[in-house]
């Protein structure tokens, strides 16, 4: 028991100094060790939430904060402790810190109906992303409509469905969508999202603790499944055997599913015919680039989160000119309106102009490569590759990999979990963090504002 105190005391502190005072309080306050047997270090949370939250969001992080605190060769076991109920613990987790910062999860058909439509499930979906939040234009408006038929009535209208287009179109913003549809709408259903890479993992994870039967509980014994980026499972034959029988279940029970990728099933070169037949079963839909008015709304509505006012002349200018890539598009915003905020300039076209100078010139962009980026990252912060993508978390060197894991999301089209690969094959809610918590400091720290400038100018016109 004291070895396990020690270790989980270290990494303890080594977390507590990476998340924000509410992702403590909700995901690692209430944590305690319980032994260090064989190389696992075994440890209890008060409910299977916290179970599953940290398992789906921050399973990565404190990885990485074992090694850090000397335990590379330790792996990691959650248990539930016995005699407290997940909402017990949730209702704990309110009073420390307030119910408005707290994500519930959603009941199940073996959980008491409740009377108010449940939350999202931590780690699962983000609450942002909503049907109401989605904005709707000619190039999305039939997939938009499919995704509210499938969440109306699912298993009964299109199923499978199966959405198709480019990064950063809004694939995810709609698969999540449905998510929290059904579980509004629909308080019994069990729902469960899950991007491909995480359904991988927990599929080797199954086969290496020999517990396939929960595996295959966990994906069957389901009402709605919503597989993210179904393109990751090209080439890797026992995963689809497993999601092939999944499948079947599901679809002769009347389960929805719902399925996204970057491409249709037919351009999948590697995937088995049995099962492109059977994402061809449903319907398939595409998400296309936005045209101006659709792009324009876009910035309108990401407008109107912000904290500053923003004219109508600079959303026409960011509209105009970034065209592609809603990702790139919001990005550029987030941009002009930290300059705006650090420098306390007023934010005009003009300024607009300058700071996007690298995004919008009229050079011939060169192909931009994930090699590109980290020797770009290497050679501005003076750290090797090596170093980037490895596992210290020395404090400048994570600052420069999380600059770097930002740089990537803006301006590539790799998502989350193929940034992750980038990087050591880290876990792809390692990559959602950094995004995150660079953007929220680019509009408060000049340095970090200036870090992620110069490399995107750096890599994008390479001087």
């Amino acid at each position: 028991m004291g070895d396990a105190e020690a270790l989980w005391s270290t990494c303890a502190g080594i977390l507590r100094s990476q998340v924000s005072d509410a992702v403590w309080l909700t995901s690692f306050s209430g944590v305690e060790p319980i032994e260090l047997d064989h190389g696992v270090l075994t440890i209890a949370v008060p409910s299977a939430v916290l179970k599953e939250r940290i398992e789906g969001r921050y399973l990565a992080l404190v990885r990485d904060a074992l090694v850090d605190a000397g335990g590379g060769d330790v792996s990691l076991a959650i248990a539930v402790r016995t005699g407290a109920s997940d909402h017990a613990a949730a209702d704990r987790v309110d009073e420390r810190l307030g119910s408005a910062h707290v994500v519930t999860p959603a009941p199940t058909r073996s959980d008491d109906q409740a009377a108010a439509p449940p939350q999202p499930r931590p780690g699962e979906t983000e609450p942002r992303y909503t049907f109401e939040a989605f904005v709707i234009g000619a190039s999305n408006r039939f997939a938009h409509a499919a995704a509210l038929s499938v969440a109306e009535q699912p298993g009964r209208s299109y199923n499978p469905l199966f959405i198709h287009g480019h990064a950063g179109l809004g694939k995810t913003h709609l698969l999540q969508a449905i998510a929290q549809y059904v579980r509004s709408v629909y308080p019994t259903y069990t729902v469960r999202y899950v991007t491909t890479e995480n359904f991988l993992n927990q599929f080797i994870d199954a086969i290496r603790t020999n517990t396939p039967s929960e595996f295959k509980r966990r994906y069957r014994e389901i009402d709605v499944l919503l597989l993210d980026d179904i393109q990751f499972i090209e080439g890797r034959e026992g995963l689809q055997e497993e999601l092939f029988h999944t499948f079947n279940h599901l679809h002769e029970g009347n389960r929805q599913i719902v399925l996204s990728s970057d491409r249709p099933p037919d351009a999948m070169s590697t995937l088995e015919d049995r099962l492109r037949s059977r994402f061809k079963m449903g319907l398939i839909t595409d998400i296309q680039p936005p045209d101006f008015e659709t792009r324009l709304a876009i910035m309108r509505k990401k407008a109107e989160r912000e904290s500053t006012l923003i004219p109508p002349d600079v959303l026409e200018f960011i509209a105009t000119h970034v065209k592609d890539n809603i990702r790139e598009l919001e990005g550029a915003l987030t941009r002009v309106s930290a300059f705006a905020s650090l420098t306390k300039q007023s934010l005009s076209s003009e300024l607009a102009e300058l700071v996007l100078s690298d995004l919008i010139g009229d050079t011939q962009p060169r192909v931009i490569t994930p090699a590109l980026i980290l020797e770009a990252t290497s050679e501005m912060f003076g750290y090797s590759i090596d170093e980037i993508i490895g596992k210290s978390r020395r404090r400048p060197l994570v600052t420069a990999r999380q600059v770097a894991m930002y740089v990537f999301r803006e301006i590539t089209d790799l998502s989350f979990p193929a940034i992750a690969r980038e990087f050591g094959g880290r876990d792809h809610t390692t990559v959602i963090h950094a995004v995150d918590k660079i953007g929220a400091l680019m509009k408060e720290r000049r340095e970090i504002y200036d870090q992620v400038t110069a490399l995107m100018h750096t890599v994008r016109g390479g001087e």
